[in-house]
């Protein structure tokens, strides 16, 4: 019996611990916070701790045939070097791999290098000399600045949406040397995001369906942004407005990346990457490289995936993984229950009430997120709460189901109604045809 231990409590570790445990794994859990959907599934097994006290992770995780990382921020500080030290294998990568997502300089920087064609214009500082005169080089209307380091996906300020003048990009610039020593300044792109997602065991990058996420916190693509509202993917793995084109072109650009960190610091790359791309009238973007699974995103894909996912994690340990995975043909839609208040203000340690039974009979997978299970309640923790996942054979039908489960959830929650409706969906169909006209 495989034992595996995961990293992290939010609802992708959850979905990833999911994912364990129907391939056969015997799961232990590392957690800041105590989610009770991974400890159900860990049989109680469970550390409490901060994610980055490698000390810890060590010990617990002595015995164990592999550790899965689940966020990012254990990753950029070095998790995977640490536990790979001490001889326990690692799905995640190195500190000198992780960079991917770590540091936006170094991505850009990496792929101007290789000449990789899904890069765009842009340019990297570390004072403000020479800012002025790359945003009207540019152009003021087409400036997107975002800051070196980890921002959680809320860090990015958009000319128009975020920032309305010369003076605030340049006050946010300054902010950005501030905080994270650096940032990046680059052309905004017009078109459709999707997410490709993907394991790679050093040199093989294999994909599973894309998935379109939704960042802005209201209805209607209003508010500010957030780590992420909901999801969905479509039956056949692809979106209305993406070919398998495209899905090849994306992919093979993520394979150049990876061989060119190789060439660049000796690190080979083990574990998930997640390329968010956009489809432009320029053709296929890179928006930024994420170094594990997305969340909510993580939650469509695993959910149907039919693959072994302790397979999986050993021939990525192996450098073996080189089949195509397989996933069921079905549409899904994943809607976020978040707290009153999110993302500027968000009610904490609020109890809520999950009725896990109507949601069995709903056929819904439900993913605790940022809570914390103390004693025998629940409470909000401050981040989003919950993501409920609905499946059919078609969009509609999961989107249906999916809104029916959160009538399941009582608390201080609010979620947005409209992801995965078909009327929200053309909006986005519309937009890459009037773009591509």
């Amino acid at each position: 019996m495989i034992l595996a231990v995961i990293v992290g409590n939010g609802a992708r570790e959850h979905a990833i611990s999911k994912a364990l445990v129907r391939g056969g794994a015997n799961l232990k859990a590392f957690m800041s916070s105590n989610n009770p959907g991974i400890a159900k599934l860990a049989q109680n097994n469970v550390k409490l701790s901060s994610l980055d006290n490698f000390k810890e992770l060590i010990d617990f995780s002595q015995g164990s045939d592999f550790v899965v990382i689940g966020p990012e921020a254990p990753l950029v500080v070095g998790v995977a070097n640490a536990l790979e030290s001490a001889g326990i294998p690692c799905i995640g990568p190195t500190i000198e791999a992780a960079q991917l997502e770590g540091s936006k300089m170094f991505t850009r920087e990496l792929l101007r290098k290789y000449d990789i064609k899904s890069n765009i214009p842009f340019e990297s500082f570390d004072t403000m000399e020479g800012v002025e005169h790359w945003i009207d080089e540019l152009g003021l209307e087409n400036v997107v600045v975002k800051p070196d380091g980890l921002t959680g996906g809320k860090g990015v300020r958009v000319f128009g949406a975020h920032l309305h003048n010369k003076q605030e990009v340049l006050e946010y610039c300054q902010e950005c040397l501030n905080s994270s020593g650096g940032f990046v300044i680059e052309e905004k792109l017009d078109g459709e995001e999707f997410t490709l997602q993907t394991f790679v065991d050093g040199t093989h990058v294999i994909p599973t369906p894309l998935v379109q996420d939704h960042k802005r916190a209201f209805e209607g693509d209003e508010g500010p942004n957030t780590g992420g509202m909901g999801s969905y993917s479509m039956k056949d793995h692809l979106m209305p407005f993406i070919t398998k084109e495209d899905v090849s072109l994306a992919l093979a650009e993520m394979e150049q990346s990876i061989s060119a960190l190789k060439k660049e610091t000796n690190a080979e790359y083990k574990g998930f990457l997640y390329g968010q791309y956009m489809k432009t009238r320029k053709g296929i973007k890179l928006v930024e490289f994420n170094v594990r699974f997305g969340d909510p995103e993580a939650m469509n894909v695993l959910s149907i995936m039919e693959s072994n996912m302790v397979d999986i994690c050993l021939k990525i340990i192996d450098g073996t993984l080189t089949d195509k995975l397989e996933f069921k043909s079905v549409a899904t839609v994943c809607k976020y229950l978040v707290p009153a208040g999110y993302p500027m203000n968000p009610a904490k340690n609020y109890p809520i009430e999950v009725d896990e039974s109507s949601l069995d009979s709903l056929g819904v997978q439900y993913y605790y997120a940022s809570v914390d299970k103390r004693e025998e309640n629940v409470y909000t923790t401050g981040s989003r709460t919950m993501g409920l996942l609905g499946t059919g054979n078609s969009l509609e039908e999961a989107e249906n189901l999916a809104e029916q489960a959160t009538k399941h959830v009582k608390g201080p929650l609010f979620h947005r109604a409209d992801i995965g409706t078909n009327k929200l969906l053309q909006k986005r169909i519309d937009h890459m045809n009037t773009i591509l006209k």
